[in-house]
């Protein structure tokens, strides 16, 4: 056996809490670790991009920007890498290509030493700027390959992936295995072809999804493969990665020894144990080993937040509903490997098509833009029933979707305006707009407030006040049903709860005045209907009962108003633009008519059976 050093890539510091506690730890629980992580010996550690630009500006009120330079000052001597959607970049859409070399520009002078540069589709016209700009700024490339299953995938198109990627200069080439999906077989067989028919080294991405991952290590390291993706196991295995720790004594003493140092490992190792206490609340049910995986094909980074997302909604306990869902909605796009941004399209569209009772009933504007063809070129062949019914008989292109979109930079400064005070802050608003400049707007008024993080124990037991979505109440000897449908935004002291009392839609303002007790004899908090008045008047919405009203199919957010009151419409035409686990939803109209009211403005919380828009 030849001697070659196996060589660590720790995700510690993004992909493992994106994994298992949906993005959220906080730069000020990530700095403490950093002089031991430094001093380890990693390749890299992962420490940036995917969900946590997002996560930073939407839930944790930090700077992206700035955690990355506080990083970079606590990790002198260690490589930092980040994941970058190519052109994507950190956003759902695609954007132009100064839009791309700047941001690669920014995120190198701030700190990235090396990129890890994907495509969802595996559409390689779509990485060639992101890895040109890494390039042209000194910095490492890494051309990434996600792997994932179906009839439109196999070994062969993965190597002429890996030899396009070798030819545009990337020094690496990594393997995503984003859901979980290799075997020890498929592991030892893709590796030696990838090994044959390109020269640069090969790097391994496998989440624990399936309980195979640190098998597939092993046939990868035998294979030729000697860079290998991990994660403390404080925040290892589940759908995160395989412990760090249990690699380097697996390959302690033979060939391939990583030499790290293994009491400094658990030294650090057991202080993110103690900080993953503080994030309680955003543990997920669905982070041990599920072989479902290899056939709903959920990634890793995607099932903490997707089960999130659902419990904002009301509807967790159909998630076994969506996991059967999701397969068939992929089915019908076309087999696109399920990383983010189609993780998400795919998911969210899953989500609709189960809580509306039918499948495309309402279709995501991301939805429609893949089918376009905006997203790039989908591997297999699409359902082209869903496809009409999705974008009637617009356009389909062929050509690199970047290729229609004019440069943004200067409309994009002009748009932010006095707001951003730097050329970062102007990117922030391109990856982001609506969270980006309220994140802006926030800062500039010293207003930012973090998401709570609730005391271990109050975690533990804070979810039971809400955990049942179905239940009975019992008021002067009348008995009613509720069920919890969904819940609107909070603020420190008041949030709308979206019910159905005995089959009736009604909205519950609690607003708290005290904590429910457990002993003695507080208060319980106060309990508004939207009859009563604790309930601000104008947040009164009329119940959809008509056929010309307008409503979203979830709760959301109104991302944009496009009608007036008497603005005459057909059916079908687009009303209004809901934000709903991260995608745009935009809501047509039900009826031919004129628009009689507009019941809400941009920025505003929705939710089902409310009449946003009048149609008469």
């Amino acid at each position: 056996m030849p001697k070659t050093r196996v060589q660590i890539t720790d995700v510690i510091l993004r992909d493992a809490h994106q994994s298992l506690i949906a993005t959220r730890m906080r730069t000020e629980d990530m700095l403490p670790a950093c002089p031991d992580l430094d001093a380890v010996g990693y390749w890299s550690l992962e420490a940036w991009g995917g969900a946590t630009f997002d996560a930073c500006l939407r839930f944790l009120k930090e700077d992206p920007w700035e955690r990355l330079r506080m990083l970079k000052a606590a990790l002198p001597k260690t490589r930092l890498q980040m994941l970058l959607r190519g052109q994507n970049l950190l956003g759902y859409r695609h954007y132009s290509d100064d839009v791309v070399r700047a941001f690669v520009a920014r995120a190198a002078a701030n700190g990235i030493d090396i990129f890890r540069i994907f495509d969802a589709m595996n559409d390689m016209r779509n990485l060639r700027v992101a890895i040109e700009a890494a390039l042209a700024h000194g910095k490492h490339a890494e051309g990434t390959i996600c792997y994932t299953t179906s009839p439109a995938h196999s070994i062969p198109s993965f190597v002429q992936m890996a030899r396009e990627l070798e030819q545009m200069g990337c020094q690496t080439i990594a393997i995503k295995d984003m859901a979980g999906l290799l075997t020890p077989v498929k592991t030892a067989s893709l590796v030696k072809a990838l090994v044959k028919a390109v020269k640069v080294p090969l790097h391994l991405h496998s989440h624990s999804t399936s309980g195979l991952a640190a098998m597939c290590h092993w046939k990868a390291i035998e294979s030729g493969c000697y860079l290998i993706d991990t994660a403390l196991s404080a925040f290892g295995d589940g759908t995160s990665h395989p412990p760090t720790e249990s690699l380097v004594l697996a390959l302690r003493g033979t060939p391939h020894d990583t030499g790290l140092d293994i009491d400094r490992l658990e030294r650090v190792n057991a202080y993110f144990r103690g900080i993953r206490k503080r994030y309680h609340q955003f543990e997920s049910d669905h982070t041990g080993v599920d072989s479902r995986v290899h056939v709903n094909q959920v990634p890793g980074g995607m099932i903490s937040n997707l089960a999130n997302q659902l419990r904002e909604q009301g509807a967790l306990d159909r998630m076994d509903e969506v996991l059967l869902e999701i397969p068939r909605v992929r089915a019908d796009l076309g087999y696109p490997p399920l990383v983010t941004p189609t993780s998400q399209i795919v998911g969210t569209q899953a989500v609709f098509n189960v809580l509306t009772g039918q499948r495309y009933k309402s279709i995501t504007n991301e939805v429609k833009l893949y089918l376009q063809g905006r997203y790039g070129n989908p591997p297999g062949k699409v359902n082209e029933q869903v496809r009409r019914q999705a974008i009637g008989n617009q356009q389909v292109i062929s050509y690199r979707p970047a290729d229609d979109i004019k440069p943004e930079m200067d409309r994009l400064r002009a748009e932010v305006g006095a707001l951003a005070k730097s050329e970062e802050d102007v990117l922030t608003y391109a990856m982001f707009p609506e969270v980006g400049r309220l994140f802006l707007e926030e800062r500039a008024a010293g207003t930012l407030t973090p998401e709570e993080l609730l005391p271990p124990e109050e975690a533990q037991s804070a979810p039971c006040y809400l955990a049942p979505t179905d239940f009975n109440v019992t008021m002067h000897g009348e008995t009613y049903n509720i069920k919890i449908r969904g819940a609107g935004h909070k603020n420190e002291e008041r949030r709308p709860f979206y019910v159905y009392v005995d089959g009736m839609p009604e909205e519950i303002m609690v607003e708290t005045m005290g904590i429910v007790p457990t002993e003695g004899t507080a208060e319980a908090p106060h309990a508004a209907t939207d009859r009563g008045d604790a309930v601000p008047k104008d947040s009164r919405r009329p119940k959809a009962r008509k056929a010309g009203d307008v409503t979203s199919a979830m709760p959301g957010t109104v991302v944009d108003v496009l009608v007036t009151v008497g603005q005459v419409l057909k059916a079908g035409d687009p009303v209004l633009v809901i934000e709903a686990m991260k995608m745009e939803n935009e809501v047509p109209a039900p009826v031919k008519g004129t628009v009689k009211a507009v019941h809400v403005k941009k920025g505003d919380s929705v939710n089902p059976d409310e009449a946003l828009v009048e149609i008469g």
